[in-house]
């Protein structure tokens, strides 16, 4: 009887042994963690499309902020525990870096941002953009705070490379970021504006509407960086989403939306 049973279990052992190997294994993620990133309003829509990739592939969860990128500077530096900064601009990720808030070498552009003057009347705009700025029925012309937003920056700059800045100050009307900007462009209190080509090709976006492509002649490239910020230095989670920014399906969406993205 011993023999029969210690047979039988020598039997099991050697079928379990050629079963478990052809078996597939599944594993879940190491340290399965979560970041807060700072985002630059513009790139909203894209973050939230972005998100739900990240956190299958990788299974870490990500929490996301928007805002203008100054006040998104300005409540990093008054210590907002963001962990990724993803800016509008260059200049405001290699400041973080120079003050000891961003981590030295994580530096890099994910996107490159393109400005459109955008009506959300299919005739505002036929074509000529410096026709429709100064058309007489333009009353408001909304760009983003050049104070606050790099958008606003390229759009005042639009505007001073057509001759038009000083002559159209009356009629301009700031948002505090470029969604807001955008915003007020759709809902028609403003008829024409600055705002960013990624929200007018947005799939949420209306199909009605005008709108002249700024050329780029016109202003400064619009390089948005990302950076490491120091409460993420430690974070498994921040760094693999900032080289999740840098993988190929990550840049299809980001190229989709309207952006420029680095070769």
């Amino acid at each position: 009887m011993k023999r029969s049973l210690c047979s039988r279990a020598r039997s099991l052992a050697a079928a379990l042994a050629l079963v478990l190997p052809s078996l597939p294994v599944v594993t879940a993620p190491a340290r399965a963690a979560e970041t807060l990133v700072a985002v630059a309003a513009n790139f909203a829509e894209v973050i939230e499309e972005l998100t739900p990739i990240f956190e299958r592939e990788t299974g870490h969860r990500l929490l996301a902020t928007t805002g203008s990128t100054g006040k998104l500077y300005a409540q990093i530096t008054a210590g907002a525990p963001f962990q990724i900064l993803l800016s509008a601009d260059a200049k405001t990720p290699e400041r973080l870096e120079a003050e000891g808030a961003g981590v030295t070498g994580t530096r890099f552009t994910y996107a490159i941002g393109r400005l459109t003057l955008w009506s959300s009347d299919p005739a505002a705009i036929p074509g000529d953009g410096k026709a429709a700025l100064t058309a007489s029925g333009v009353r408001h012309i909304a760009i983003a705070n050049p104070d606050l937003a790099p958008y606003g920056v390229a759009a005042r700059e639009a505007l001073q490379g057509l001759g038009l800045w000083e002559s159209l100050q009356g009629r301009i009307v700031m948002g505090q970021n470029i969604g807001q900007t955008h915003s007020m462009v759709a809902t028609g209190n403003a008829q024409v504006g600055f705002v960013a080509l990624a929200a007018v090709l947005s799939p949420r976006a209306p199909a009605a509407g005008s709108r002249w492509d700024v050329p780029q002649e016109l202003f400064a490239p619009i390089r948005q960086d990302a950076v490491l910020l120091k409460a993420g230095a430690d974070s498994e989670a921040a760094r693999a989403f900032l080289e999740f920014l840098k993988s190929g399906p990550a840049r299809e969406i980001i190229e989709r939306f309207g952006y420029g993205v680095e070769r």
